[in-house]
């Protein structure tokens, strides 16, 4: 605890502060990669899971269990040491995407389905009224109206994906949290324990907590604004 007020050490921390911002660097562009291609596999499961082909409704529920019940940390870890075996070496930080992407494209898959399944029933029979095709109804009915109920959501995985990066310390990762470990461990950077992830953990905050308070303020605003159409309705009802 004394280090947490050790000028020495807050003085190390400065004076290598490349080290946390290239660190951080690299856990923006994991995440970036990563929700890219958990967002490719959300939108195709959550299509799938909302479709009328029973096959590929079933595949789109047996990735979501198979990949919600095991942790991510496990997957990683299978994911880097079976690439390895099988003479694959895409590296660290590619492994990192491919497991951040596998695993929050399974929540994402979910938000999608929930946020299409949330649209009421008559827009799908006025779509298909109207001769739309399941391609057609989703791009030009269902999912415009389905955005505003999935973006907070959407919102709060991009979070959980941003912290869950830490989980690269585990096979060597370049990532915020590694870069730490590095630190604290290095030959001559070691030692500053307590303010090294005292940073990390405040770098980790200034990034997430901005995004959450949007989902938040996000959700509350479009919870208002439904109060706000219900009671409008309720009125005209009662005039008309």
């Amino acid at each position: 605890m004394a280090q947490l007020f050790s000028l020495e050490a807050w003085k190390k921390i400065w004076t290598f502060r490349a080290v946390f911002i290239q660190g951080l660097g690299t856990t923006a562009l994991t995440a970036l990669f990563g929700l890219l291609l958990a967002l490719a596999i959300g939108i195709v499961l959550g299509l799938f899971a909302t479709g009328n082909v029973k096959p590929l409704k079933v595949i789109a529920r047996a990735y979501v269990e198979v990949v919600q019940n095991t942790p991510l940390l496990l997957q990683m870890c299978f994911l880097y040491y079976a690439l390895a075996f099988a003479g694959i070496s895409p590296g660290i930080i590619r492994t990192g995407i491919m497991a951040l992407g596998i695993y929050h494209g399974a929540y994402v898959s979910e938000v999608i389905r929930a946020g299409i399944e949330a649209i009421p029933r008559g827009q799908f029979d006025a779509a298909a009224s109207q001769g739309f095709g399941y391609i057609q109804k989703m791009y030009y009915i269902i999912l415009p109206q389905s955005i505003k109920i999935i973006l907070p959501p959407m919102v709060n995985q991009v979070v959980n994906l941003i912290k869950n990066t830490s989980c690269l310390y585990i096979v060597g990762g370049a990532d915020l949290i590694s870069a730490t470990y590095n630190f604290v461990t290095g030959e001559s950077t070691g030692g500053a324990y307590a303010p090294a992830y005292l940073v990390s953990g405040l770098l980790f905050f200034l990034v997430c907590c901005p995004l959450s308070s949007i989902a938040s303020m996000w959700e509350i605003s479009l919870k208002q604004r439904e109060g706000r159409t219900k009671k409008t309705l309720k009125r005209s009802e009662r005039t008309a």
